[in-house]
């Protein structure tokens, strides 16, 4: 009888010991410095925003966070890294909408983003602009439209790049409208504001962080926004859904993930300290003024709904578009 009850005690605490193990964990983390990857370079807009909340968010878990860019392959270099990571809390991947379009884009991915990656919650979201030249005879979209159509092919429109979130804005545009605009790329922000600037194309799709200063100083004018609201930064800039083109809604978006099997118990976690950031004021007021806004509703169950409609969503338009990597 005692040798049965031992053996039933002895078999239940080997299996109840990794349960108490992850508890015991998850309670105690984090105790070390946490890695977080994005998949852009120092200065562009995901590696501004994983700086402004890493550093909030290392000081309410008491340890660093290290941001590391790994650039590259349509953003998946970087996911592909946070994919293989360890699932112990201890390395944080920052997901964007380029991540969503990549799928589309390239051929084989290095993981499966339902699989291998776990949401921990979105972080910001953001609208574009189109802005052109401040000399240019184009004032209103209504104008653009209209010289679009009278030349097909004539006007230009500048991105940071094929298959970015500004190219793919203006793609979703032209077929909404029904013209024929052609796109120029740019390898990065600053080159395609740079053209703009001397009048080297016609327009610009891009987001607020690159703009805002040009658009400011008078250099540049911005002629709609792409969110269904008006941005806090600009509201004298319509929104297309205002001007005729309903439910036109195309933003840039951010948020947290980390490998698949991280114990729910330290997502949960890093969830709720993360939306304990975007609620400072501070913080609110830094990411506005990249035209970017804090999203307070976000869970781990809400991002991961939001990351499989924009995979089906992008998947359609890269495919209609015609949209090919470079």
């Amino acid at each position: 009888m005692n040798r049965r009850l031992f053996t039933l005690l002895t078999a239940a605490t080997l299996t109840l010991a990794p349960h108490v193990a992850r508890s015991q964990g998850a309670a105690s983390y984090p105790t070390k410095p946490i890695r977080l990857i994005t998949h852009a370079p120092p200065g562009g807009s995901p590696d501004v925003i994983a700086r402004i909340i890493g550093e909030r968010l290392a000081a309410a878990l008491g340890q660093p966070i290290v941001v590391e860019n790994r650039p590259g392959a349509s953003g998946t270099i970087a996911l592909a890294a946070v994919a293989r990571a360890q699932p112990d809390g201890y390395t944080l991947g920052t997901m964007t909408f380029s991540h969503a379009v990549a799928p589309g884009l390239v051929a084989q991915l290095p993981y499966d983003t339902a699989r291998d990656l776990a949401p921990v919650r979105q972080t910001t979201q953001a609208s574009l602009l189109l802005v052109v030249h401040v000399e240019s005879p184009l004032r209103s979209v209504s104008e653009l439209v209209a010289a679009a159509k009278a030349q097909p092919g004539r006007l230009t429109c500048a991105s940071s790049g094929n298959a970015t979130p500004p190219h793919l804005v203006a793609e979703v545009f032209k077929l909404r409208a029904g013209v024929d605009i052609r796109h120029v790329p740019y390898k990065g922000a600053m080159a395609s504001m740079t053209a703009l600037l001397g009048q080297q194309v016609d327009l610009l799709s891009a987001p607020a962080i690159t703009v805002v200063a040009p658009i400011r100083s008078g250099k540049l004018r911005a002629i709609a926004t792409t969110g269904l609201q008006r941005m806090p930064a600009f509201p004298e800039v319509p929104t297309l859904a205002e001007l005729g083109f309903a439910d036109f809604d195309v933003r840039d978006w951010q948020g947290f993930v980390v490998p698949s099997k991280t114990p729910k118990p330290v997502i949960e976690r890093l969830a709720a300290e993360v939306a304990k950031v975007l609620e400072q004021p501070e913080i609110k007021e830094r990411l506005a003024r990249i035209g970017n806004e804090p999203v307070a509703d976000s869970s781990p169950e809400a991002f991961g709904a939001l990351i499989q409609s924009e995979l089906a969503r992008w998947a359609k338009v890269v495919r209609e578009a015609g949209i090919r990597a470079d």
